[in-house]
């Protein structure tokens, strides 16, 4: 962390370091989350940039007083290992000195851990700048993590100056407020658990407890204990309490007698009708609200019927006999009885010496007490019922209630409202239990919470009198998973048995491709030879998000957020992602593991943006998804590119090498080990691909026979062709349909618009490419040449006259790479036409176009073939300035950026037309013929 790289960083660190004290100047630039694997971890991630100030000259052992007062306001800290190793490494790493960068990454760390989140590591590595540095940190819970980081920020700086406005207390507290807030509750908890455990996928798809399960089409979806296969019909039907209590009744289900009433005076006489005691409810509540027990006159039912009808979304209340006994809750899961807890009531119990008000308070004490259902208990909320029941107890809040006498404080046994739970499944008698799974399948709940109140639940219902007074939709668990009392029980686990039966798939394959050039056409090929297999399949491209065959979402959509949007697709089958490098720098992937990761090559395009200076961190970049492949899965590397093949060792599964040279050492050190490679072998007919398993070779196809090679002339789409062949093989694949799928692909615009596309006009050739840097360029204009010669099958040559070439780049990329851009493209082309995007990236107008020139005019004095250059900064004036250049025999090469403008544009002129004369309706528009429903411009790649 301490090495320096240039003079400036040097000035920069003499200028930084003049103070002759600490001060409180660590602040953060930059933060990134990433949710899925990703550069710096396979972990979700949490990365802060953060410049130390002045205070990259004073590491901590130079800070007077800041390790003690960390260690004293954050013990936990201190047991930190760090990279020693051992349980307290870092107070040592702290008293021989550290950067507060680093200390700030752990503070992060212990924040969340103090706050309820598990979280696991983090690391600190310098920028490359001066006092600035990465803080990287795990999460559990993205908005925690964020506010731990900025909470550790305040923290440091508060050490090296004391601030008198900064109060760790008060701060942590809202911190752990905000992790409550986050966290599920303990029901969904545990089902995701139990989902973990089963290496099912999840996707949280709100801010609340909605969460959906597997991907794709093997997807289901929970709220809480609510499920995809939970009923509406019995969710209305539960919520509706006398018609429950009728239903129940009609199956001789032993129920409490009931009416349902509007007024409180149809409740006196209901009352009276029944007999008292009775219990008041609303007809449409739960969690126990406005639940009224055990009311034994008219003025006691009046009283009852306000609060229960307060409770009440529909204005009915439920009056009904009151049944002695104990309060059990029954759970029922697929029709099966899981788990029974006696339920008591919120009480504290009495010690002689603390009024009542201190006993409730050192009861909410408690660290499994919450608010509401975020902790495996609820705090006792003290009301006008809870006043009211403890004073007919004889106790109002400042009496002191003798020793062992117990004072309850709400009339039923909700967790919600306090109470404790004491497990009973094993005691709960066969007849009892029948009548519980009875009543689920009689309400129509896949999950249900059944309410007994009887003497006790070892003996039949039906001898000792009492019933069922309530069916729950979406019980909670946690008086199951985490009783007060007796053993836990695992209740997730039937749950996700019933939503995944032991041997059926939660997941569908992914197949991810990354690479320098050519990702998206590969992408396509893959999709391609998938659907031909009669699978749905969901592809992220630059061009768009395209679910079996149809464009739902156009725009640059090779990020994370689109991956997910496939993933949370309930129509596909498969995945293929095209995976850009900025989408893995920003966000990570968007999704934890890929059965088949791509990697097509790596070149020095997008170096310098990012923090990625150099080719091997911008191949680590795209190793990503060779280490998120599991031990099950397959890389399909490019063995021709010795930075992708080098990623081999970091697969945990199988590798797939693909070459274009048949004799390459990692094919044949494949097969030796009976390892599988594709490549191709030459013939007297051609080249043919040819899939290896170990010695045995499995013919494939003539590459002169895929329309996408042009007869073999496109080389970049044989290797393509390699590339895909290998990836669907990988995915199970049959040699048939891959052979079947590379043959049917061609680069027609409506098939990969602005991939190698070739149209004729007017006797000369015109190709759009979305060629942008210089091995692209080099791989478009190797086409070129070989247009101009025989094919292999010994067809004429598709070009003897001039090549015009319309080039650009992106302005973001360096200097030196626009540069050779233009030299590269001067060894191709006869004229040179030079346009901008209309983005041009940071960069002035003009500026991007004058460093191409300059690439071209320096060839060009070296001999190139070049003899003409011109500059046109728009792309449209550019292109028709090139088209018209064009005569019989003549190659035209636009590179573009909005390709359905030129292929307009290249439509107008087919139909006869000057660019301007025909009408917008005679133009067929591709990219409108499959996206004719909802079209979103923003991209994510």
């Amino acid at each position: 962390m301490k090495t320096r790289a240039s003079a400036t960083g040097k000035a920069v660190a003499s200028k930084r370091t003049s103070a002759d004290k600490p001060r409180a100047t660590l602040k953060v630039i930059e933060t990134r989350v990433y949710r899925g694997p990703n550069y710096w971890s396979y972990d979700p991630t949490i990365k802060l940039v953060v410049d130390l100030g002045v205070l990259e000259a004073f590491p901590t052992n130079k800070i007077p007083g800041f390790t003690d007062g960390l260690l004293s306001m954050l013990p936990g800290v201190g047991l930190h290992s760090c990279s020693t190793g051992q349980t307290g490494g870092f107070t040592k790493r702290l008293r021989a000195g550290t950067w507060v960068g680093h200390v700030a990454e752990h503070i992060a760390l212990q924040l969340q851990r103090d706050a309820g989140t598990e979280v696991g590591r983090g690391k600190t590595r310098g920028t490359g700048e001066p006092g600035r540095y990465h803080v990287v940190y795990s999460y559990a819970e993205e908005s925690v993590g964020l506010a731990a980081g900025r909470l550790a920020v305040r923290l440091v700086n508060h050490l090296v100056e004391p601030s008198p406005d900064f109060n760790l207390a008060t701060e942590f507290e809202q911190l752990v407020l905000l992790a409550e807030r986050a966290a599920f509750g303990p029901s969904t908890q545990a089902l995701l658990d139990e989902a973990s455990l089963r290496d099912i996928p999840w996707i949280r798809l709100n801010d609340q407890s909605l969460v959906q399960l597997g991907h794709g089409v093997h997807q289901k979806r929970i709220r809480a204990t609510m499920t995809s296969n939970t009923s509406s019909l019995g969710v209305d039907i539960a919520s509706d309490k006398k018609l429950t209590n009728k239903l129940l009744a009609g199956t001789g289900v032993p129920v409490p007698r009931a009416d349902v009433v509007r007024n409180a005076d149809e409740a006196v006489a209901a009352a009276s009708r029944i007999g008292y005691p009775v219990a008041v409810k609303p007809l449409d509540g739960n969690h126990g609200r406005g639940v009224i027990l055990n009311l034994a006159d008219k003025a006691a039912v009046r009283d009852g019927y306000t609060t229960a009808r307060k409770e009440s979304r529909n204005g009915g209340v439920v009056v009904e006999s009151f049944l002695t006994g104990n309060d059990y809750r029954c759970l029922v899961i697929g029709g099966v009885l899981r788990a029974v807890a006696q339920r008591i009531p919120a009480h504290v119990d009495g010690d002689g010496t603390q009024t009542l008000a201190e006993l409730i308070e050192a009861t909410n004490a408690d660290p499994r007490r919450g608010i509401g259902h975020e902790r495996v208990l609820t705090r006792i909320n003290v009301d006008d019922e809870s006043i009211t029941y403890a004073a007919e107890q004889g106790f109002g809040l400042a009496d002191v209630p003798p020793a062992e006498t117990r004072v309850f404080l709400k009339r039923t046994g909700n967790m919600s409202t306090g109470g404790i739970s004491i497990d009973r499944t094993e005691e709960i008698h066969p007849e009892n239990a029948e009548i519980a799974e009875l009543a689920a399948r009689v309400v129509g709940l896949d999950i249900a919470g059944i309410d007994f109140i009887c003497p006790d639940i070892s003996v039949p219902v039906r001898e000792t009198g009492g019933g069922i007074v309530e069916v729950n939709a979406a019980p909670g668990f946690r008086m199951h998973t985490n009783p007060t009392e007796g053993e836990a029980q695992y209740v997730a686990k039937p749950v996700i048995d019933m939503l995944f039966p032991p041997g059926s798939a939660a997941r569908i394959p992914i197949v991810a491709i990354t690479g320098s050039n050519g990702k998206t056409t590969t992408a396509r090929m893959i999709a391609h030879i998938l659907k031909g297999m009669g699978r749905k399949v969901g592809m992220t491209s630059t061009d768009g998000i395209v679910v079996d065959g149809r464009l739902i979402r156009r725009g640059d959509m090779s990020g994370p957020r689109s991956a997910s949007t496939v993933l949370q697709n309930p129509n596909v089958e498969m995945a293929v992602f095209e995976v850009a490098r900025g989408g893995i720098l920003r966000e990570g992937l968007g999704y934890d593991r890929n059965d088949v990761a791509v990697v097509l090559n790596v070149t020095g395009d997008h170096l310098g943006l990012g923090g990625i200076t150099s080719l091997r961190q911008l191949a680590a970049v795209k190793q990503v998804l060779v280490e998120a492949v599991p031990r099950e899965g397959t890389a399909v590397l490019n063995a021709d590119d010795p930075l992708v093949a080098a990623m081999g060792r970091h697969c945990s599964g199988s590798v797939i090498y693909f070459s274009m040279d048949p004799n390459n050492e990692a094919i044949r050190r494949q097969a030796s080990r009976g390892r599988r490679s594709v490549t191709i072998e030459p013939g007297r007919n051609g080249d043919m691909i040819v899939l290896r398993q170990g010695r045995k070779n499995l013919p494939l196809v003539w590459t002169h026979l895929l329309p996408a090679t042009f007869e073999g002339r496109a080389r970049m789409n044989v290797q393509n062709a390699l590339a895909a062949a290998a990836a669907t093989w990988a995915a199970g694949a049959h040699l048939h349909d891959v052979r079947q799928g590379l043959r049917t692909f061609t680069t027609s615009y409506f098939m990969a618009p602005g991939r190698l596309n070739m149209f004729e006009l007017d006797g000369y050739r015109v190709i759009v490419d979305y060629a942008h840097n210089a091995p692209a360029v080099s791989a478009l204009g190797e086409f070129v040449e070989r247009l101009t010669e025989p094919s292999a099958s010994g067809r004429r040559a598709l070009v003897t006259g001039q090549r015009i070439g319309v080039m650009a780049t992106a302005g973001d990329r360096r200097d030196d790479d626009i540069v050779e851009l233009g030299r590269i493209a001067a060894a191709y082309f006869d004229t040179i036409i030079v346009r901008e995007d209309a983005n041009n990236r940071g960069r002035k107008i003009g500026g991007t176009a004058a460093l191409i020139e300059q690439g071209i005019r320096e060839a060009m004095a070296g001999g190139a073939r070049c003899a003409n250059v011109e500059t046109v900064l728009d792309e449209m004036d550019a292109t028709r300035h090139a088209l018209d250049m064009g005569h019989e025999g003549d190659v035209v090469v636009v590179c573009v950026d909005h390709a359905n403008a030129v292929w307009k544009e290249l439509q107008r002129r087919q139909h006869g037309g000057a660019s301007a004369d025909l009408p917008a309706a005679m133009i067929d528009d591709p990219i409108d013929v499959l996206d004719d429903e909802m079209v979103a411009l923003q991209g994510d790649g």
